[in-house]
C-alpha cells in the first residue's frame, strides 16, 4: 500500500513539473510575441492594451500553478478533510482568476468613472466571496 501510494505521489510530482515547465514555456512564448507587437505598433494606446493581455497572460499563468500545486498537496495529503479544505481553496482560486479576466477587461474597455464603479462591484463580489468560504469553514 504505502509503496504504491508512494509511486503515485511521484508521479504526480512529475505530471506537475512538466505542466509547470510547459507553463513557463508558454508564458515565455506570449511574453515574446507581445513584446514584437509592441515594437511593431509603438503607439501609445496599442502599448496599453498589449500590457494588459500581458497581465492577463500572467495572471492565468500563476492561478495554473497554483492551481497545480494544489493538486499535488490533495494527492499527498489523501485525508479527507484536507480534501475538502483544499477544494475549497480551488474554488476560490478560480473565482479570483474569473475576477481578474474580468477586470483587466474592464480596464480595457471602459473610463475612468466607469472603472471605479466596477472597481467596486469587485470588491463586493470578492467580500461576498470570501464571507461564504468563511461560513462554509
Amino acid at each position: 500500500m504505502l509503496l504504491t501510494s508512494r509511486i503515485t505521489m511521484m508521479m504526480m510530482m512529475m505530471m506537475t513539473m512538466m505542466m509547470m515547465m510547459t507553463m513557463m514555456m508558454m508564458m515565455m512564448m506570449t511574453m515574446m510575441m507581445m513584446m514584437t507587437m509592441m515594437m511593431m505598433m509603438m503607439t501609445k494606446m496599442m502599448m496599453m492594451v498589449t500590457m494588459m493581455m500581458m497581465m492577463m497572460m500572467m495572471m492565468t499563468m500563476m492561478m495554473m500553478m497554483t492551481m497545480m500545486m494544489m493538486m499535488t498537496m490533495m494527492m499527498m495529503m489523501m485525508t479527507m478533510m484536507m480534501m475538502m479544505t483544499m477544494m475549497m481553496m480551488m474554488t476560490m482560486m478560480m473565482m479570483m482568476m474569473t475576477m481578474m479576466m474580468m477586470m483587466t477587461m474592464m480596464m480595457m474597455m471602459m473610463t475612468k468613472m466607469m472603472m471605479m464603479v466596477t472597481m467596486m462591484m469587485m470588491m463586493m463580489m470578492m467580500i461576498r466571496m470570501m464571507m461564504m468560504f468563511l461560513r462554509r469553514v
